[in-house]
């Protein structure tokens, strides 16, 4: 009896170790097979295309992914709300020698259905084969120091922005039989809930099982998704904490880090922190349960 019960609980665990190994080790595989034992690795230009549309390009990741696709030769529609700040942002890829195409879309999510009306009418006639699904709101804050605005502004801009852009550009890509790519960027707080963060990670959430989902309806059309799941970068949206703004070896640059993310968009990776460092402290994060994860979390807000 004894010895079939070690005998189980020994298959138990080496079922538990080689699932957690496939999860962990999926995406670095997929990165070395594409960039050391592949071929040819196709320049992201001749895998998507030549057009990319960026969702909160006004600002840290999205201004520098939009910035980082210029430098390889992709024209770009810039998507934010400020035009100063878009305006800026489209000088600098205009200065930087890029020699491609800038169009500027002026949308805020914030205000409903007839934004995405507003962003397929300017879009129309541009062949946009990589979309990338960036614009986000919300900082670390209790659930009772929400506000009814502030509740309707996250969801508005995390959850319906990626749902409705999703869906029109994919049926955009399919009608013209474009094998592009949809990115739609998460966070590394959707794989637990968040104390204290409980909006921001639960639309994170939302965002990784709508991205999974799509990814296997969009992949008999040669349309290309991923999840792409940030942890801490050096960005506005983290300006509430001195510490994150320093920076560090777990903490990137927006520049570090988009540069690294548009290269795994390149080897078709479709799901993934987007950094390497990222990808370790995922990795020993996962190790424990999303309830010591939760623990730890309500500590690190509190």
């Amino acid at each position: 009896m004894f010895c079939a019960l070690s005998t189980f609980l020994t298959l138990v665990g080496v079922y538990a170790l080689a699932s957690y190994l496939y999860e962990q080790l999926r995406t670095p595989y997929k990165l070395l097979k594409a960039r050391y034992f592949s071929d040819t690795r196709p320049t992201i230009k001749e895998r998507f295309g030549d057009w990319a549309a960026v969702t909160g390009a006004s600002d840290g990741i999205g201004k520098e992914y939009a910035k980082e696709l210029a430098r390889q030769n992709i024209n770009v529609v810039l998507i934010a709300r400020n035009e100063e700040k878009l305006q800026a942002v489209a000088k600098e890829i205009a200065e930087s020698g890029a020699g491609i195409q800038i169009k500027i879309v002026i949308a805020d999510f914030t205000k409903g259905s007839q934004v995405y009306e507003h962003i397929e009418k300017e879009t129309a006639n541009i062949p946009i084969s990589i979309l990338v699904n960036n614009v986000g709101a919300g900082t670390p804050t209790a659930v009772l120091d929400h506000s009814q605005e502030d509740i309707q502004s996250i969801i508005e801009t995390n959850v319906v922005a990626v749902s409705h852009l999703s869906r029109i550009f994919f049926q955009r890509m399919k009608a013209s039989k474009i094998k592009g790519a949809i990115v739609n960027v998460g966070s590394g707080s959707e794989l637990q809930p968040m104390p204290y963060d409980a909006y921001y990670a639960a639309t994170k959430a939302y965002t990784r099982s709508l991205t999974l989902a799509l990814s296997q309806e969009a992949k008999p059309y040669g349309i290309h998704v991923q999840l792409l799941s940030p942890n801490f970068v050096v960005t506005k949206i983290n300006s509430y904490s001195k510490q994150i703004m320093k920076g560090g070896l777990l903490i990137p640059s927006a520049s570090a880090y988009a540069k690294s993310a548009v290269n795994q968009l390149r080897d078709e990776v479709d799901e993934t922190s987007g950094y390497f460092w990222h990808q370790v402290q995922n990795a020993v994060a996962t190790a424990f349960t999303w309830r010591v994860r939760t623990y730890v979390a309500c500590k690190l807000f509190t």
